[in-house]
């Protein structure tokens, strides 16, 4: 049975048709002192049932501060690398092992130190979205929550390799007035917005405003009226006095956002796929409750970092939170 297991990448076992099943979760979880914390473009229904749902820098945070025995991250796989990076000592479990993520894969760590390598004498800042042994190249890792801070924190003639994201690279050189070398990743999912498109729904919803992520490509982020991390997002949707927004991220923000915002609209910025009137990451959405339930109840599957990278790894991460805290981030 554990073979089928792993080879599924995930607790393979069907969950009993007769039981309430958040009311379980949260059972399994007070019973193992576990913690749920979610990302932003979870599903529904594991970000209503979690303790915790932010963006990488929050995940981050509160991984570094939990004082439960387990940390399940309904998140993707690098996420939990990452809670588990700063808390070597806590069992993490990741609901799906399948649940990757297509920027952290277009960044080999054999080619990018090849990469960094070719530049000496340049520091290393990589996005959060990364394998562990990414950041174990790394000399401070950023998430687009405070990438900007950091990079303004760095002497200004200083040379700075950036990676994975070329379309977030070029908007921190953009806003910050660097030169920063980029490495040549993108995520799937913001690559895929359709800038045509969201100038139609323009013309439908003249007074949309257009929230767009960093990781969009450039003719969108000129397009748009704000562009933030996925928080800051949520956070000008809030504090806005406009009434509809179409949000140009993967979509499982808008939750969030028609929660904080009830009374205002929210419209997905659909992708160049006409078939689809929004824009999902499939690797997010793999995690589900069933798969929540099984992870808690069997404490599988459980992310593991080797200790040589995950010490070299805590560092540009710890770094990272330094400057955060100092920047009130």
């Amino acid at each position: 049975m554990k073979d089928s297991w792993l080879k599924s990448g995930y607790v393979d076992e069907p969950v009993p048709t007769n039981i309430d099943i958040k009311k379980e979760i949260i059972r399994l979880k007070e019973e193992k002192d576990a913690i749920i914390m979610a990302h932003f473009y979870q599903k529904n229904e594991i970000q209503d049932i979690a303790d915790f749902v932010g963006d990488s820098l929050a995940l981050a945070q509160e991984a570094a501060k939990t004082d439960a025995k387990i940390i399940v991250l309904a998140g993707v796989h690098f996420m939990g690398e990452t809670a588990k990076i700063l808390s070597p000592d806590k069992l993490v479990l990741v609901p799906d092992l399948n649940a990757g993520c297509s920027l952290a894969d277009s960044c080999p760590p054999d080619a990018f130190k090849s990469f960094v390598d070719k530049h000496p004498g340049h520091t290393v800042l990589t996005y959060v979205n990364t394998t562990a042994k990414i950041k174990a190249l790394s000399d401070i890792v950023v998430t687009s929550t405070n990438a900007k801070n950091i990079v303004d924190s760095l002497p200004k003639d200083e040379k700075i390799i950036f990676g994975p994201d070329r379309n977030l690279g070029n908007y921190l050189n953009s806003i910050s007035g660097r030169d920063m070398v980029l490495w040549d990743g993108a995520c799937h999912v913001h690559e895929k917005f359709s800038v045509e498109k969201i100038v139609e729904l323009k013309k439908e919803h003249p007074n949309a405003l257009v929230l767009a992520h960093p990781e969009c490509k450039k003719p969108l982020l000129l397009l748009a009226d704000y562009v933030g991390s996925t928080a800051a997002l949520l956070k000008y949707s809030i504090n806005s006095e406009a009434n509809e927004f179409i949000v140009a991220t993967e979509s499982g923000i808008i939750h969030q956002m028609q929660k904080e915002s009830p009374d205002k609209a929210f419209i997905p910025a659909p992708p160049n796929d006409s078939t689809c009137a929004c824009n999902d990451c499939e690797y997010m959405k793999l995690n589900s409750l069933e798969k929540l339930y099984n992870a808690l109840k069997y404490e599988w599957p459980a992310i593991d970092v080797d200790e040589e990278i995950r010490i070299e790894a805590v560092k540009p991460i710890n770094r990272m939170l330094d400057i955060s805290k100092k920047a009130g981030l």
